[in-house]
């Protein structure tokens, strides 16, 4: 957690009855197969949804602090994003496309009836809370002036054979997602040069990557570094090569901006010495 938002979970209640998304995703009967409540606080939803015999476990990095094993079929997460700050945001997105099923879907809630962002007295626990207004890029299921619940699914899923969404995504083929945030995703590549091998990609297509904004380009290297731990505790390589191929010059084949994450293995290579210097073989060595 950012050491200037240390107070986030002073905003977690204790309730006898279901919170108001829970109750709304309850009624569609959208609470489907293994379920994860990411965020859980207390984990009152929790346990008055294990009552009515759901499958369900609670995740809170304060709370409940066991981190979710396996992926879900259906994740919620409930006033989380609107107390956190963006880089805190952009990190429960990515774990909670990391912990969803391909076939899955997660419902965020937030808030809308703050009158102010930043960073406020709590009124019971007398500590600075902070909060922030949340828009997301995703399905919007319901709205009032209170609260907003949004469906997500992995952007490789909702995209597939949409060729206007990225090349990568034009043909009828698994894309398997690794994370994504509501500005970039990242998957494993097609033809791998290594065990591991991935890309990262932002949503909007644009072939060269020095002509995405600078907050695209953030994103991006945000999941890198998400991609990075992932990679090194499913596969635990060695070392890493990370790369971009910018223009038919310097080999690049897909005219969607992207970033390849290597991992590199003890003796993948007769002689690694040079690394991304053997680009152009006869510089590699010196």
């Amino acid at each position: 957690m950012n050491n200037h938002n240390l107070n986030s979970h002073f905003t977690a209640k204790e309730r006898d009855s279901l919170s108001f998304p829970a109750k709304l995703v309850f009624n569609k009967k959208l609470l489907q197969g293994d379920i994860l409540d990411y965020g859980c606080g207390f984990g009152s939803d929790v346990q008055l949804l294990k009552e009515k015999g759901y499958l369900i476990e609670g995740y809170d990095p304060h709370y409940f602090p066991h981190f979710p094993a396996k992926q879900f079929d259906t994740i919620i997460c409930f006033y989380v994003l609107n107390v956190l700050l963006p880089e805190e945001q952009a990190n429960v997105i990515m774990n909670i496309s990391a912990l969803l099923k391909p076939t899955g879907k997660a419902y965020f809630a937030v808030r809308r009836d703050l009158q102010y962002e930043g960073y406020r007295m709590h009124k019971i626990h007398k500590v600075l809370t902070y909060q922030c207004t949340i828009k997301l890029p995703f399905q919007s299921l319901f709205k009032n002036d209170s609260c907003e619940i949004y469906e997500y699914q992995h952007y490789t899923t909702l995209n597939t054979e949409n060729q206007d969404i990225s090349p990568f995504l034009a043909l009828n083929e698994e894309r398997h997602l690794i994370v994504e945030t509501a500005t970039a995703f990242a998957f494993y590549d097609k033809f791998p040069v290594s065990k591991g091998h991935a890309l990262v990609v932002p949503k909007r297509v644009v072939t060269n990557y020095f002509e995405l904004s600078v907050k695209e380009q953030t994103a991006c290297w945000l999941i890198v570094n998400k991609v990075k731990q992932i990679l090194q505790e499913r596969f635990n390589p060695d070392g890493f090569n990370i790369g971009i191929n910018i223009n038919e010059a310097a080999g690049q084949t897909v005219p969607h901006a992207h970033i390849h994450i290597i991992p590199r293995y003890v003796g993948d290579v007769e002689k690694p010495r040079g690394g991304v210097r053997g680009v152009i073989p006869s510089k590699k060595e010196y």
